[in-house]
Formats: C-alpha cells, sequence, structure tokens
C-alpha cells in the first residue's frame, strides 16, 4: 500500500513538473541523436569548444531576454543592436583607434541607453513592446548599414579577439598536466578546468543537500529523493563529461566563464530577490503589482535597460569570435533568442520561466544547429525543423496549463 502510495505521488509530482524534467530529457535525448548520427563528431572536444563559442551570445542575450519576456514584454531589437555594437565598437578600434579597454565600456554604454529608449517608450508611454522594438530593429539595422558603410570593418587587436576565442591558462605544474595527459591519451590535459568542474559538482551536491533540509525543516514539500538524486547524478555526470572533455583540449574558453558568471547571478536575482519576485508579480498581473505598491514602470525600464547591455556585450563577443565587423551581423538573431526563451518554458502572457530553462532552451537550439550542421543538412531544411521545435514546445506548455487547469 506504502509503495502504491508513493509511486501515485513521484508520478503526480512529476506530472506538475514535466516541463522541468522534459527540458532536461530533451536536451539529453538530442544529444544522444546527433552523436550516434554524426559517429561521435558531437561530443568531440573541438566540437563541444565550438558549441559554447558558437552559442555564447545567443546565452547572454537570452539571459535579458527572460527577465523581458518574464516581465510581459518582448524585444524584437536585440539581433539588430548586437549588430550596430559591434559595428561601432569596430570603427572605434579599427578606425579611431581607441584602447580595447574604453571601446568595450563604450560599447556596454550605448547598448544601455538604447535599451532606456526603448524602455522609456514602453514604460511610461505605454507604447506595446512589440512596436517599439520592432522599429528599433529596423532603425539599428540601417544605422549598422551607415556606420559601417556597407563595408566589413577589421581585423581586431589580439586583446580584443580574448573575448570570445581566448581560454583561461592552466595554474597547475606543466608535469602534472603531462601525467593526467598521458592517462587521458590526450596530447595535453587542463588541470584547472578538470578542478573547477569538481570544484562545481561538489557545490551543486551541496548547495541541493543544503536547501532540501532547509525544507524538511520548515515542512515544505520539495522534490521526491528519487528525481533529486537522478537529477544530480545526471547534472553531475554530464558537467564532469564536459570539463573532462575541455581539459583535453584547451580549457576553459574565456566566453564560457563569462556565460556561466551571468547565468549564476541572474538565476540568483531573478530566484532569491525583491526586484526578482517583483519582475515575476509585474508579468503575471501588472495592475495587481501596481496597487501592491511596486513601481512597474521603473521596473519595465530597467529590465529593457538590461536587455540593451546584454546585446552590447553579445555585439562585443560576436564581432570579436568573426574578427570583423559585418552589416548582416545579428540578422535574425532575435529569433533565436526568443526561441531559446520559448523552448525553455517562459510564457508569452509573463509572469513564468526561470533562467535554467532559457539556458537549456538555447543548448537544444545550438545542438540541433551543430548537429544538423556536422550531418551537412541544409539551411532551408534547418530552419523548418526548428521552426517546428519551437511550435512543439509552445503547444506543449499551453497543453499542460490547460489540463492542470
Amino acid at each position: 500500500m506504502g509503495m502504491e502510495q508513493t509511486n501515485t505521488s513521484l508520478g503526480a509530482y512529476f506530472k506538475h513538473h514535466l516541463r522541468e524534467y522534459g527540458l532536461l530529457i530533451a536536451l539529453i535525448a538530442i544529444m544522444v541523436f546527433f552523436q550516434i548520427m554524426t559517429n561521435g563528431t558531437l561530443l568531440k572536444p573541438v566540437n563541444i569548444t565550438n558549441l559554447f563559442l558558437q552559442n555564447s551570445y545567443i546565452i547572454i542575450m537570452a539571459l535579458g531576454m527572460l527577465v523581458v519576456i518574464v516581465a510581459g514584454h518582448i524585444d524584437l531589437s536585440v539581433g539588430s543592436v548586437m549588430g550596430f555594437v559591434g559595428a561601432f565598437a569596430a570603427v572605434m578600434i579599427v578606425e579611431w583607434n581607441m584602447p580595447v579597454g574604453v571601446t568595450m565600456i563604450a560599447a556596454l554604454v550605448v547598448g544601455g541607453f538604447i535599451g532606456a529608449a526603448q524602455g522609456y517608450f514602453v514604460a511610461y508611454w505605454k507604447i506595446p513592446s512589440f512596436i517599439v522594438t520592432l522599429a528599433a530593429m529596423l532603425v539599428f539595422r540601417g544605422l549598422s548599414l551607415w556606420l559601417l558603410e556597407g563595408q566589413s570593418v577589421g581585423p581586431f587587436p589580439r586583446e580584443f579577439q580574448l573575448i570570445s576565442t581566448g581560454f583561461v591558462g592552466d595554474i597547475f605544474p606543466a608535469s602534472l598536466s603531462q601525467t593526467l595527459a598521458d592517462i587521458a591519451g590526450s596530447r595535453n590535459f587542463n588541470v584547472l578546468s578538470m578542478a573547477l568542474g569538481v570544484i562545481a559538482v561538489a557545490l551543486i551536491i551541496w548547495m541541493g543537500m543544503r536547501d532540501r533540509a532547509r525544507n524538511a525543516r520548515y515542512g515544505i514539500q520539495g522534490e521526491p529523493q528519487a528525481f533529486f538524486v537522478v537529477r544530480t547524478a545526471i547534472v553531475s555526470f554530464a558537467l564532469l563529461f564536459v570539463m573532462f572533455k575541455l581539459s583535453t583540449f584547451r580549457g576553459l574558453p574565456n566566453v564560457l566563464v563569462s556565460m556561466v558568471v551571468l547565468t549564476v547571478v541572474y538565476a540568483f536575482l531573478t530566484a532569491n530577490t525583491t526586484i526578482g519576485r517583483r519582475i515575476y508579480a509585474l508579468g503575471g498581473n501588472e495592475k495587481a503589482a501596481k496597487l501592491s505598491g511596486i513601481k512597474t514602470e521603473r521596473l519595465t525600464f530597467l529590465a529593457f535597460v538590461n536587455m540593451g547591455i546584454l546585446a552590447a556585450l553579445a555585439g562585443l563577443i560576436f564581432a570579436a569570435r568573426l574578427n570583423t565587423a559585418t552589416p548582416k551581423a545579428g540578422f535574425a538573431v532575435e529569433l533565436d533568442v526568443i526561441a531559446a526563451v520559448f523552448i525553455g518554458g517562459a510564457s508569452m502572457s509573463g509572469g513564468s520561466g526561470k533562467i535554467i530553462g532559457a539556458v537549456v532552451g538555447a543548448f537544444i537550439m545550438g545542438v540541433m544547429n551543430n548537429g544538423m550542421s556536422i550531418l551537412g543538412i541544409g539551411i532551408d531544411y534547418q530552419q523548418v525543423i526548428k521552426g517546428l521545435v519551437l511550435l512543439a514546445a509552445v503547444f506543449f506548455d499551453v497543453y499542460n496549463k490547460n489540463k492542470q487547469g
């Protein structure tokens, strides 16, 4: 009898949290599928590194887009803003010979200013975000062409390229690296990367157990132990596997460090701070949020400023990776960013969505792009498949909500 009750409660919990577990299962299934179809190419160290480099700017913008969508709005301009800021940085560095540090600060300020301008019209003039950001998309696409005069501008100095293509150096003795490289059967081994992976796994396990103990202390019914153990084991194994693969290549890419830091910061801000809870309240019911004392206009304004800064950072990373700024940079990127957020479980009506979901959604899109490219699938078919995956994800979300309602 007790076993039946346990099975029922486990089944009920899984059904209620199907979206979160489904995302993890979908990512694993897609990776296994492409690993088999590409004869092992997908999870080779060099390709895993490329996955991070290719999708870094999407993930960074997805963090900001999630905040905007949770607040009940949308930003269609991020691709154009990304391209414009990359063009602005290129002109400053290549044509005006400005220092890299000054250029980066100026680019982020420009991104913040663009976000502020859009946020002002959306928050204080109540113009729909769809219209404001659609207008901005056209404006900054045109300004990129004007700024670059229709030409590509580059190359960039080495220190600027390192933003995207650089790697964190190893601090451990070369003799230890060589010994581990011999054991792993690789040419080199970055001990620091592997050590950080082990520390990260230990932190994940410790934080998970701490949260479970706190919930038990306060009588809060949390995740069933079986789900906790399986989920933690899968995440830990995946993290150690990826860090091992990176360690046998060139170690941690600089851009991966930036992505992880930003993801942790935004996950904490949205889940554990007052401003995070207010953003969810704003998206859930703006009138109720305003009546409860939340300054909804300022919060909306700040959400767009934040999006502008992250789009600017993505523009710098993208330009650094290509080593040139082109008039077509960022074209249609906003669609991938928005798709990643919705695949990650955010609601179009606002008020729901998680940072980790947006990151997983971005990786699902990234793995699909990478896997289909390795298989030689044409861009036409890739667009069709990505569109169907987005539609399926949103349909699945709506179906679950209707069923629960």
